[in-house]
């Protein structure tokens, strides 16, 4: 199988993991040779129960032995989608009523962006530095990271960047900007959170010159950072949201949300305005929709905040510079790259999954399954301190 994964199918790295995966449950991973993985990383935030919740699974099944995928999205009404779109806006401020249902974050980013130009008939599209919101063409003109985007030039025009948390730049938000889109913490930069009001001053200065405020929940949203969203914790609502990874519940789908006078944008003028023939598929509404119940029912998000707080408990070691972000959305900010790439590795032979972030080379991402347990916490908090304790830096290098 290793053989093959090389052969046929495509990478992404010149050094993947390259784990061969039997079964997943719960939170731990499953290898061919019987080995149990405790998973800290949860598909990359994609998997907010977990593996195979047995409500998930359920609702899949269900939805298998009605009908699968039926027409272009949109068109025909499948109960699913529905569902799933009215239960978002019911945990959504009025403002945020419809949703456009994608196979992907990303896609719900182009979505968004051509929103966006289509409701103010401008061009213009401000992001931050350092950020990242997908790699499609679109997506990625909006990444602050020049290295991952300059063997792609050139890439889309009208793009300007400003600097995550520095009011001071606000002044370049004008009467030419048709959207500000911000991820609410930011990912790949090494989870930063918003300071000192700043997504409500963006917010202010965006009404103040008639720009849309697109903020990136993909990462935070979906309960991780023990709320819906993360922007409930920063005085800030958006006007659209874009959604994706954790909603899913392990499956595909990506969303963005805004007002039916905004989202009945992309009926007319002109018509067919963003479409897709997967969004919205049955089987995969029915897992988000399952998800999405679990997290708003239960007391999962009010757990993440004290399972946060054993986390920074616990990971305190002189190799350890700082913790980041909130919630079950945490990096450990470590004195160097080097240690940030051995801990990731050694940890993996002694059965603890850990993961890089894409653009801090001294982050390790600790993104467990909101599921996970406060003895699963305590136990992977073990096998770091240990390799902590132990470490010998090695010449390794991150796959990113």
């Amino acid at each position: 199988m290793t053989s093959d994964f090389f052969k046929y199918q495509a990478q992404t790295t010149p050094h993947p993991l390259a784990m061969e995966i039997s079964h997943a449950e719960g939170c731990y991973i499953y290898d061919t040779k019987g080995k149990a993985h405790l998973d800290f990383v949860a598909g990359v935030s994609a998997c907010p129960l977990g593996h195979n919740h047995p409500k998930v699974i359920k609702a899949i099944k269900d939805q298998l032995d009605k009908y699968l995928h039926v027409m272009v999205y949109g068109e025909y009404i499948q109960k699913p989608a529905v569902e799933l779109t009215k239960l978002l806006s019911k945990h959504l401020p009025e403002s945020l009523k419809k949703t456009y249902l994608t196979n992907s974050g990303t896609e719900a980013i182009e979505g968004a962006l051509k929103l966006a130009r289509r409701a103010t008939g401008r061009s213009e599209i401000i992001a931050a530095k350092n950020a990242y919101h997908g790699n499609t063409i679109g997506a990625l003109s909006i990444m602050g990271f020049e290295e991952r985007k300059q063997a792609f030039r050139p890439l889309l025009p009208d793009v300007r960047f400003i600097t995550f948390n520095n009011a001071a730049e606000l002044s370049l938000i004008t009467n030419k900007t048709a959207a500000v889109i911000l991820e609410t913490i930011q990912g790949g930069a090494g989870f930063i959170e918003p300071k000192e009001d700043y997504l409500h001053k963006v917010r202010e200065q965006c009404d103040k010159v008639g720009a849309l405020l697109i903020l990136d929940e993909i990462q935070p949203g979906v309960g991780r950072t023990g709320k819906l969203f993360g922007y409930e914790h920063y005085n800030c609502i958006p006007d659209i949201l874009v959604t994706g990874k954790g909603l899913g519940g392990g499956m595909p789908i990506g969303a963005f949300t805004a007002s039916q006078e905004l989202m009945d944008c992309l009926m007319e003028n002109p018509k067919l305005g963003h479409i897709t023939t997967f969004g919205g598929h049955p089987v995969i509404a029915s897992s988000a929709l399952a998800t999405l119940k679990e997290i708003t029912e239960s007391s999962l998000m009010q757990q993440t905040l004290e399972k946060e707080k054993l986390l920074r408990t616990l990971l305190v070691h002189p190799h350890i510079s700082e913790i980041r972000g909130k919630g079950l959305m945490l990096s450990l900010i470590m004195n160097s790259s080097e240690l940030a790439n051995a801990l990731i590795l050694q940890t993996k032979e002694r059965g603890l999954i850990l993961f890089w972030l894409l653009f801090e080379p001294k982050a390790v991402r600790i993104t467990p399954p909101l599921t996970i347990s406060n003895e699963e916490i305590e136990e992977g908090c073990r096998i770091i301190l240990s390799v902590l304790n132990n470490i010998k830096q090695q010449n390794s290098t991150s796959i990113f």
